[in-house]
C-alpha cells in the first residue's frame, strides 16, 4: 500500500485507535497500524509474535486481514486469538509466548464504530507512544521481512483460569447475565455454569450488530431487560457487558443499578480485609464521594486519578495498588488477577464475594453514605473543540471554587461536585454531578450547566 494514502491524526487517541468503519476508520489504516506498530517495536529492540484477536463486529475479519499483513510484511510473527473479549487479549499477554498484543475492537462504541487496543509487553500502549505510531507510518521506514501466522484457541484455558482462580461459589445465587450480544457471549454461558450459578442468560448469542440494545451497561435505558429480569425471576443479583466484555454493570436483587463506584466498594473492603490495611485503591474523577469516605473506613488509601484503562494501569503499577477502578465498569485487579480490567473475572470475583458474606448487595452497601447523584451524562461536542472548552472550564470554575483538575475538572462545592471532562474516546464531553440533597443537584448542575450553554453548548 501507498504510504501516502490519507489517514487522520485524530483517530489515534489517548489510550487507543478508534473510528468509524469506512469514512477514518479503513483497511488501508489497519495495515498501517500493523506496519506502525512493527516499527516501533523495531524500534525498541522488541522481537517475538503478537497475539491479535478481535470483537465481533462485522468489519473485524477485513480489518484484522490487513492489520496482519502489516504486521508480517514488517517480519513479525502473528497468533490469531480470533473473535474473543478484549480481556481475553490482555490475559494471552501472560500465558502466551508474544511481544505484545493487538485486539481490534469497538468497545461500548456503536456498531459503525472499531478500533485498536494496543499492548506492549504486558502494558498498555497509550499516549505519545500511540502518537508515535503515526509518526512512524508517515515516515515509512518500516522493518521488511515474512512473518509466519498461527491459530490458537485460548478461551477454554483463559475460563479454566478464572474458575481456578475465584472457585465455585459457596452458596447457590440466580444470577441474571446480560451480554448484550458482545463478545462477552463467547465466554458467560461456559462460565458461569462452571461456577455454579442457576444463570439466566439475556441476549449472550454473538451478534456484533447488537440487534437487542446497545452494550454499554453504563447508559440506564441499555439496562432495562436485566432489571425487568432480575425482578421476574427474583434473582439475587444480574452482572451485564460493554461489547468486548472489559466494563461490568451491576443490578442488585430489587432491580436497582449499583454502578462502578459502588461496585468498587464491594471489591476493596474484600480485598482491605484479606490482604491488609494501607494499600492505595485508585479511582477515577467520575466517582461518588461515598467511594474514598468507604475506603478510608476499611483502611484503605484512596487515589483518584485519570479516567482511562492505560492510565488507571500505570497507576496502580506506581503505587503498588491491589485494585482498581472507574463509574464506567472497568475494574482491575492486580491481586489475584494480572492487573487489567476484565469484566467477566470481575463478575465471578463479584458473585464470590456476594456468596460468601450470605447478604444481599442491597444489604452489603446498606451503611454507605448516600448521595444524590447521576449517571454519567454525554454531551456532544466536535472532536476539534472539547478539549479546549474544557480547558476554559478549568480556568473559570477555578477563579471561584476548589478545584480538582487531574482529568478534567471536578468543582468542589463543600456539599457536593460537578464534573466536566472530554471523553478520549467520542465526540463528547461527559458531566456528573452529586450533592446531599436533590435540591443542591439541581443548583449544582444548573450552575455548571448554564456555562455549557453561555458557551454553545446543547445540554
Amino acid at each position: 500500500m501507498a504510504r501516502t494514502a490519507t489517514i487522520a491524526r485524530s483517530i489515534f487517541r489517548q489510550y487507543d485507535i478508534r473510528g468509524i468503519v469506512g469514512k477514518d476508520l479503513t483497511t488501508d489504516v489497519a495495515y498501517a497500524v500493523g506496519r506502525g506498530y512493527a516499527t516501533y517495536l523495531h524500534e525498541k529492540g522488541i522481537s517475538g509474535a503478537i497475539a491479535v484477536g478481535r470483537d465481533n463486529r462485522p468489519s473485524g475479519p477485513d480489518l484484522r486481514d490487513a492489520l496482519v499483513r502489516g504486521l508480517t510484511e514488517s517480519g513479525f510473527d502473528v497468533i490469531d486469538i480470533g473473535t474473543v473479549p478484549t480481556p481475553v487479549n490482555y490475559w494471552c499477554l501472560h500465558h502466551l509466548p508474544v511481544a505484545g498484543g493487538i485486539q481490534i475492537t469497538g468497545s461500548h462504541n456503536p456498531p459503525e464504530y472499531n478500533g485498536f487496543k494496543m499492548s506492549v509487553g504486558t502494558g498498555s500502549l497509550h499516549g505519545d507512544e500511540i502518537q508515535r505510531l503515526y509518526e512512524l507510518w508517515t515516515a515509512g521506514q518500516f522493518p521488511q521481512g515474512k512473518g509466519r501466522v498461527r491459530e490458537e484457541d485460548v478461551l477454554q484455558r483463559y475460563v479454566d483460569d478464572v474458575v481456578q482462580r475465584t472457585g465455585k461459589l459457596s452458596r447457590p445465587m440466580k444470577v441474571v447475565v446480560d451480554c448484550g450480544n458482545g463478545a462477552g457471549a463467547l465466554v458467560a454461558e461456559r462460565l458461569f455454569s462452571r461456577l455454579g450459578v442457576q444463570a439466566t442468560y439475556l441476549f449472550c448469542d454473538s451478534d456484533g450488530t447488537f440487534p437487542n440494545h446497545h452494550p454499554d451497561p453504563t447508559v440506564p435505558e441499555n439496562l432495562e431487560d436485566i432489571i425487568r429480569a432480575v425482578r421476574e425471576k427474583r434473582a439475587d443479583i444480574g452482572v451485564a457487558f460493554d461489547g468486548d466484555a472489559d466494563r461490568i454493570g451491576v443490578v442488585d436483587g430489587d432491580g436497582e443499578i449499583i454502578w462502578g463506584d459502588h461496585v468498587l466498594i464491594l471489591y476493596a473492603r474484600d480485598v482491605l480485609a484479606r490482604t491488609g490495611k494501607g494499600q492505595a485503591v485508585i479511582f477515577d474523577v467520575k466517582c461518588s464521594q461515598a467511594l474514598p469516605h468507604e475506603v478510608e473506613k476499611a483502611g484503605g488509601r484512596p487515589v483518584m486519578w485519570k479516567t482511562g484503562h492505560s492510565l488507571i494501569k500505570d497507576k496502580m503499577k506506581e503505587m503498588h495498588a491491589p485494585i482498581a477502578g472507574e463509574m464506567s465498569g472497568h475494574m482491575f485487579f492486580t491481586e489475584g488477577f494480572y492487573g487489567h480490567d476484565d469484566a467477566l473475572y470481575g463478575a465471578a470475583r463479584l458473585l464470590r464475594i456476594v456468596a460468601d458474606s450470605g447478604k444481599s448487595v442491597s444489604e452489603l452497601l446498606a451503611d454507605v453514605p448516600k448521595f444524590v447523584s447521576t449517571p454519567e451524562i454525554r454531551i456532544e461536542v466536535p472532536e476539534e473543540k472539547k478539549f479546549g472548552l474544557v480547558d476554559e472550564a478549568v480556568r473559570h470554575f477555578r477563579a471561584k471554587y476548589d478545584v480538582v483538575d487531574v482529568d478534567g475538572v471536578r468543582v468542589l462545592f463543600g456539599d457536593g461536585w460537578g464534573l466536566i471532562r472530554a471523553s478520549n474516546t467520542q465526540p463528547v464531553i461527559v458531566a456528573r454531578y452529586e450533592a446531599r440533597t436533590p435540591e443542591r443537584l439541581a443548583a449544582i448542575r444548573g450552575e455548571m450547566e448554564g456555562w455549557l450553554r453561555s458557551n454553545g453548548v446543547k445540554v
